[in-house]
C-alpha cells in the first residue's frame, strides 16, 4: 500500500480556487492577463440578485497571487451585503490588481484593464479603491461605461472618499451613542490606523467635533502632514491596540482585529473605514462580544463611497448622497439594539437583514 502524503501547500493548490475559505458561493471569478502591459488582474462576481455587481478596483503589491485571489474573494462578498444593508439595487463584486500602484501603473495598463470590465457586459461595473484615482476612472471609462467615481467635470460624482468618511463617522457617533449615551465625540480619545484619503478625511470630521485624535500609518512623511493640517498626535508607541482609547477606527487594510489584538484592545468601540476588519467574522465577533466591545460593522458603516458612486447610476445629487450617507447612524443604531436583543454579534445582526433582502428579492424572481 503506497501512502501520498502531500504537504499543507500542496494541499491548498488542489482547490484554487472554489477550495478557498473565502470562496462563498461566489458567481463568476475572471482572471485577466495581458503580457503587452503587464496587467494580471481578478474580477470577483460574489453575487446579482439585487442588481450589477458594483465595486472598486484595488492595486495592490502582494506577496503571492493566492493572497491577491483571497482578497478579491473577501471584498466582493463584502460588497454584496455592504449594498444589501445600504438598499442599493447592487450586487457585490470588487477587482485587484497585481502590482505596486506607485511604480507600475500606467495608462496603457488601466486602459487593458478597462477593455475587461467592458467584456463582461455591465454584470461588473468598477469604481476606485486603495492605489486609484478619480483620473483612473476617468480614463478607464474610455473604454466602457461600466465605471462609476469619475470626475464631477464629466457627469460624475467625483472622488467617493469624502463621501466614505463621513458615513464612517456617523456610524462611529452612533456606536459612541449607543456605547457612551451620547454621539458626541469632543473629547474622546480616537485611533485612526491608516491615513489615507479617506483616513484623512475622518481625522478632519473627528477633529472639527474637538476629538483627540491620534493617527497611525506606515507613511511617516504622510503622518506628518496629517498632523500639522488637523492638530492631531502622531501616534508614538510600538502596540496601538494596547493603547488606553475610546474608540478604534481601521482605516488601513483589513484583519487587524483578530486572536492576537482582540485581547490587547483596550478600545471600548471598534469603528473604522476598512473592509473585513474581523480577521475571522464569527469568531471574533463573538470574542468581542464577551469581551464588551462594542463593534460597528464596517459593510455597513464604511458605504457612504460607494452611495456616492451609485448616484452616477441613479441620477440623485449631492443632497440625496449625504441624506443616505447620514441614515447610516440610524440603521447602525438599529443594528446595535437589534444585536443586543437578540443576544448575538452586532456583524450577525447586520448580515441577517442584509441576507434578508437578498433572499426576499430571489423570491421575487
Amino acid at each position: 500500500m503506497v501512502t501520498e502524503v502531500v504537504n499543507k501547500n500542496e494541499l491548498h493548490k488542489l482547490d484554487p480556487v472554489f477550495g478557498q475559505n473565502s470562496f462563498d458561493n461566489h458567481e463568476q471569478i475572471v482572471f485577466c492577463n495581458d503580457k503587452d502591459t503587464g496587467l494580471k488582474a481578478i474580477i470577483g462576481i460574489h453575487n446579482t440578485v439585487l442588481g450589477p455587481a458594483l465595486g472598486g478596483t484595488r492595486m495592490w503589491q502582494y506577496k503571492n497571487e493566492w493572497d491577491a485571489l483571497n482578497d478579491v474573494l473577501r471584498l466582493s462578498r463584502g460588497m454584496t451585503f455592504k449594498s444589501a444593508i445600504t438598499g442599493l439595487n447592487l450586487g457585490g463584486g470588487k477587482a485587484v490588481i497585481l502590482g505596486d500602484a506607485k511604480t507600475q501603473k500606467t495608462p496603457e495598463l488601466m486602459l487593458r484593464f478597462g477593455e475587461f470590465v467592458h467584456s463582461l457586459n455591465g454584470k461588473y461595473i468598477t469604481a476606485e479603491d486603495v492605489g486609484m484615482e478619480t483620473s483612473d476612472m476617468d480614463l478607464v471609462r474610455t473604454v466602457t461605461p461600466y465605471v462609476t467615481g469619475i470626475s464631477e467635470s464629466i457627469g460624475g460624482a467625483g472622488n467617493p472618499s469624502p463621501i466614505t468618511a463621513y458615513g464612517v463617522f456617523m456610524g462611529m457617533k452612533a456606536a459612541a451613542k449607543y456605547t457612551f449615551g451620547s454621539s458626541d465625540l469632543e473629547n474622546k480619545v480616537v485611533y485612526v490606523q491608516g491615513i489615507g484619503n479617506v483616513g484623512e478625511a475622518l481625522v478632519e470630521n473627528l477633529s472639527n467635533e474637538g476629538a483627540k485624535v491620534y493617527i497611525a500609518d506606515i507613511n511617516q512623511e504622510r503622518l506628518e502632514e496629517v498632523r500639522d493640517k488637523y492638530s492631531v498626535e502622531i501616534y508614538g508607541g510600538n502596540n496601538l491596540y494596547a493603547e488606553d482609547m475610546d474608540i478604534y477606527a481601521p482605516c488601513a487594510l483589513g484583519a487587524t482585529v483578530n486572536d492576537s489584538t482582540i485581547h490587547q484592545l483596550k478600545a471600548k468601540v471598534i469603528a473604522g473605514a476598512a473592509n473585513n476588519q474581523l480577521a475571522d467574522e464569527l469568531k471574533h465577533g463573538l470574542m468581542l462580544r464577551e469581551k464588551g466591545i462594542v463593534y460597528a460593522p464596517d459593510f455597513l458603516i464604511n458605504a457612504g463611497g460607494i452611495i456616492n458612486v451609485y448616484a452616477e447610476l441613479e441620477n440623485y445629487g449631492k443632497q440625496e448622497i449625504i441624506r443616505k450617507t447620514e441614515n447610516i447612524f440610524n440603521t447602525t443604531l438599529e443594528i446595535l439594539n437589534n444585536a443586543e436583543t437578540n443576544g448575538i454579534t452586532t456583524h450577525q445582526a447586520a448580515f441577517d437583514v442584509a441576507q434578508a433582502r437578498i433572499d426576499s428579492r430571489k423570491k421575487e424572481k
